[in-house]
């Protein structure tokens, strides 16, 4: 009976110890996956983020020719048809 008992924890033993690799790889694809959709969701915060900041910033580029991050003002004809008319308000207005 004694012989019986160590054999099959010699066979659990050896067991173990050749699909421990197994294990191991098991558990580093879990953790992989994890981190990866982890990873994939801070990503989508961030495109969410960049997308909001572009349409906010996309009416701004449009009306004064700004995002070049350089310290000159560069004005479109945009702007300038927006300044004439803001102009004839005031001159308008001061007739009245």
């Amino acid at each position: 009976m004694a012989r019986s008992s160590s054999s099959s924890n010699l066979l659990v033993a050896v067991i173990l110890i050749f699909t421990f690799p197994i294990w191991v790889s098991l558990i580093a694809v879990f953790f992989g996956l994890v981190a990866g959709l982890f990873g994939a969701v801070i990503g989508i915060i961030g495109g969410i983020f960049g997308l909001t900041v572009g349409i906010i910033a996309l009416p701004f580029k449009l009306l004064f020719g700004w995002g070049d991050w350089s310290c000159n003002v560069h004005w479109s004809p945009v702007m300038w048809v927006a300044l004439l008319i803001v102009a004839a308000l005031i001159v308008r207005g001061k007739n009245k």
